[in-house]
């Protein structure tokens, strides 16, 4: 049997490594994980109580319109019900609007590097890639809308852009949609939206009653804390959103996926919370860089992309001896730097003894 051969091309999604996995290989039994972004303060109290009391209906298939949800969520945002669409987390979506919009002979506009998912699902579709060199650490969107063409279908602006961490402000953004042509959809994906402390930063849901082509990306995976329930959103024109409804597949989000999200959304300080704490965290992190002389992009995330002074996977693979997981550099299109989660007070203690040990050493050789 052949597959299409343009998918052979496209590299496999690799999460960070499990912890099991590492306690097994390495003989460790502690290990902390701070290589996927996910809330080291777990999700709100409410959320299981929630759960709990929706466990008895789990031969129900759910509901395919997440309507529920739908409504409370929309309430929440201030937008109409018909605005919003589920996914299976918020890269489903990404999957769904390249299915919708693109194919071969059309071209997608992104930076580089930025969320690999997008590169991914634009090649399956058999689109061409345009992809642009990011300018130190942040869209170059004046160089991305200047490379629009005729073909082009859907450009993507990660903001804050994994794995920089970096974003765009209010006044780029608004010159660049004000620019991009009305028939190219414009996703703009915030995944990290509730971690931003930027004032600067753009607040876009208002935006959409002038900006038809445009949708938003959003999720529980991050500081809501449901990661392992895969669920996000999109908010969009109703018109957008029919469109990728045609695409959705049936029952794509669960019933206790629902259920929490309905429960996550109705505890903001547990949010505000963890975006406090997250920020107190962070400042620790990158006051140790700068005690070390290592270069860091600043980050709007629950994430930090830093320098290591030595290969990315040799820094991986020695911190991963301590038990602490990261990210590699190299695998994601920044030699010689880390991307580290923001973890929580224990788990950072430990990180930047070993971040220490690991440039002291560095530094000998």
């Amino acid at each position: 049997m052949l597959p299409k051969e343009r998918i052979l091309n496209v590299p496999v999604y690799k999460p960070g490594k499990p912890i099991d996995d590492v306690k097994r290989e390495l003989g460790l039994t502690e290990v902390i994980k701070l290589a996927s972004n996910e809330n080291p303060y777990g999700y709100s109290p409410v959320v299981k109580e929630a759960m709990l009391a929706a466990m008895n209906d789990l031969a129900i298939y759910p509901d395919g319109g997440s309507m529920q949800l739908r409504w409370e969520l929309a309430e929440f945002l201030n937008v109409q019900p018909e605005q919003l669409i589920f996914g299976n987390g918020s890269d489903e979506i990404v999957l769904m609007i390249s299915r919708a919009y693109l194919e071969k002979g059309t071209n997608s506009v992104m930076a580089t590097p930025t969320f690999s998912q997008y590169r991914s699902n634009v090649t399956v579709e058999g689109a061409d890639l345009l992809e642009i060199p990011l300018k130190n650490g942040v869209h170059d969107l004046e160089a991305m809308l200047a490379a629009i063409n005729e073909q082009t279908r859907v450009v993507w602006v990660c903001n804050p852009n994994n794995p920089s961490g970096t974003m765009n402000t209010s006044d780029e953004l608004l010159a660049f949609l004000e620019k991009v042509p009305a028939n190219v959809l414009v996703v703009l994906d915030e995944a990290y939206y509730e971690y931003v402390v930027d004032e600067n930063y753009p607040q876009t849901i208002p935006l959409l009653d002038k900006y038809k082509n445009m949708i938003i990306l959003r999720t529980f995976s991050k500081i809501y804390g449901l990661a392992a329930l895969r669920i996000g959103y999109g908010i969009a024109n109703p018109e957008v959103v029919s469109h990728l409804n045609h695409v959705r597949g049936p029952f794509n989000t669960g019933s206790l996926s629902q259920v929490a999200a309905r429960a996550a959304i109705s505890d903001q300080e547990f949010v505000t919370q963890c975006s406090q704490k997250n920020r107190q965290q962070m400042k620790r992190i990158t006051d140790k860089c700068d005690e070390l002389g290592l270069h860091y992009f600043p980050s709007q995330t629950n994430f930090v992309l830093l320098e290591v002074k030595r290969d990315s996977d040799e820094a991986f693979q020695y911190l991963l001896k301590k038990g602490i997981i990261t990210r590699s550099g190299n695998a994601l299109g920044h030699p010689g730097y880390l991307r580290v989660t923001i973890g929580n007070s224990e788990q950072n203690d430990k990180l930047l003894a070993a971040l220490e040990s690991l440039v002291t050493e560095a530094a000998k050789k």
